[in-house]
């Protein structure tokens, strides 16, 4: 069943369109990578979606209820963790769940028990009663993850989640995402293309307030992602790499080359003829090569061929 969808929704600011009759379904218990450039229309997706903003034109549902029809159930089955979330620097971690719980009117019992669980979670529980002002940017993070969580909610939203953290804490953040994996349905906007194929099961790519595709990440790789050969020649042999894979574009069968130093990148649209051509010219033409390889396609090839190049 979908825990989310979207049909034909549209939603201006003054002259600028956000979104464009945006359809979208997301299933339940996945992990769904929203993935679109900057201004693309994420955080305006998220914000309709969590009842924070009112479309112009369309629907939406989420956990089976209409987004417009009733905003007081649906805050009760969505957990929402916004881009830069903002908390009472004076209160500890401790309090700000307990806060919640008081929010969602949990029992003093449930409130003392879904703390610690969620502490737990986070890996916050030696910084529990520490002050929200002296956490670090992961910290913090972390926490806005388990306030989100504390009414067990059906549909988590995560926008740009681990925008601006440093690299140890993107990574314990997209740990625990990938945990939450099966106990709820996870919607994460992102623009990180690395970060979507790390956790996310399904992805859909928005560009101007449109849906460009939406699938599963084996499937849009296979789909729109054309074959990449590399080549690396060895140092002596730079100069005469260059030349050669500057001529190679006369080939029906080559897409694109790409020179960087040694290396060769060469993507083309015709895999079985590249396979049987690309390394005998490379001998014919006496390059000494000391590597070639056919590369995995990556979410990133797939994102340049339907967004272009622009928006990575």
């Amino acid at each position: 069943m979908a825990a989310i969808r979207l049909r034909r929704v549209s939603k201006s600011f003054g002259p600028v369109r956000a979104l464009d009759g945006l359809t979208l379904s997301v299933n339940e218990g996945t992990v769904f990578g929203f993935l679109g450039p900057n201004g693309a229309g994420k955080t305006t997706t998220i914000r309709v979606l969590t009842g924070l903003a009112h479309p112009d034109a369309g629907q939406a549902w989420v956990a089976g209820v209409e987004v417009t029809a009733d905003h007081r159930r649906l805050a009760r089955l969505i957990g929402y963790l916004p881009q830069e979330p903002r908390f009472y620097g004076w209160m500890t971690g401790r309090e700000l769940l307990d806060y919640v719980g008081r929010v969602f009117g949990l029992s003093s019992q449930e409130r003392r028990r879904r703390t610690e669980e969620l502490l737990a979670l986070v890996g916050l529980t030696e910084a529990a009663d520490r002050r929200i002002s002296g956490y670090s940017g992961g910290m913090r993070q972390r926490l806005g993850i388990a306030q989100a969580l504390v009414n067990r909610p059906q549909v988590l939203f995560l926008d740009e989640p681990v925008s601006g953290l440093d690299p140890v804490g993107r990574k314990e953040l997209l740990a625990l995402i990938e945990r939450l994996r099966g106990e709820c349905t996870v919607f994460m906007s992102t623009h990180i293309l690395s970060d979507v194929e790390r956790v996310c099961d399904t992805v859909g790519i928005i560009h101007r307030g449109r849906l460009v595709t939406q699938a599963p990440q084996a499937e849009l790789r296979s789909r729109y992602a054309l074959p990449i050969f590399e080549l690396e020649a060895v140092d002596e042999a730079a100069d005469q790499l260059r030349l050669w894979a500057g001529r190679l574009t006369d080939h029906a069968w080559v897409e694109a080359v790409q020179v960087e130093g040694q290396t060769a990148r060469v993507r083309v649209n015709d895999v079985q003829v590249a396979r049987r051509t690309l390394l005998a010219e490379a001998v014919a033409a006496g390059l000494v090569l000391s590597r070639y390889q056919m590369l995995r396609p990556s979410l990133e090839d797939v994102f340049v061929r339907l967004v272009g190049e622009e928006a990575v």
